[in-house]
């Protein structure tokens, strides 16, 4: 079984941390790497997990250097993204270098959490969105990063680790419909956030 929940007591010293970081980030680079997939041309999920988090959470530490009374804070922030073994996450980012062009795309992107999909063979799984935050705002217009849920049966879990099964990403939003096959790699990377049935 994967663990699902990062615990103050998993936390580590900081200066242990500052002492590995330039390791630890170097490892969470290549593990990243089968951990993204794009859809379009603006648009990149980034799939969590327990390490993922692991290593967030301890970058916001490392980085704003707010002791043990900012530690409560970013478990609550950052466990609900950490799969718990019938699901994967995503962090979907709309990435547009341009400030403009970036604010008309998103102006018009209103409810684009609702139209994500995860396709396995002929199943499809609608995303969830995380309601920490409302992603829309009254105005219709989007956040440029989106936190997903998707929930998978053990069938649906079996059939994506079926490699005759294509698992297509997509987006079927009016002002953006883009959909991507999630290469092998990726799957087998992502497999690996189920636990064992």
């Amino acid at each position: 079984m994967h663990k699902h929940e990062i615990t103050p007591a998993d936390i580590m010293n900081m200066a242990a941390y500052a002492q590995q970081r330039d390791r630890r980030r170097k490892e969470m680079s290549a593990l990243k790497k089968n951990r993204r997939v794009h859809v379009g041309p603006d648009a990149t999920f980034y799939f969590e997990s327990y390490d993922t988090m692991f290593h967030q959470i301890h970058e916001m530490l490392y980085i704003e250097q707010g002791g043990e009374n900012q530690i409560e804070d970013e478990l609550r922030a950052y466990n609900p993204l950490i799969p718990k073994g019938h699901d994967l996450v995503a962090t979907l980012m709309f990435e547009i270098d341009d400030p403009e062009r970036r604010g008309r795309f998103l102006a018009d992107l209103g409810g684009v959490e609702e139209t994500v999909y995860l396709r396995i063979g002929a199943d499809s799984v609608h995303a969830i969105a995380e309601t920490d935050v409302d992603r829309t705002t009254a105005e219709g217009k989007a956040s440029a990063i989106q936190f997903l849920h998707f929930p998978l049966t053990d069938q649906q879990i079996s059939a994506f680790r079926d490699p005759k099964n294509d698992v297509v990403l997509s987006i079927e939003h009016p002002q953006y419909g883009h959909m991507s096959r999630v290469s092998g790699d990726v799957r087998e990377a992502l497999a690996s956030d189920f636990d064992d049935a």
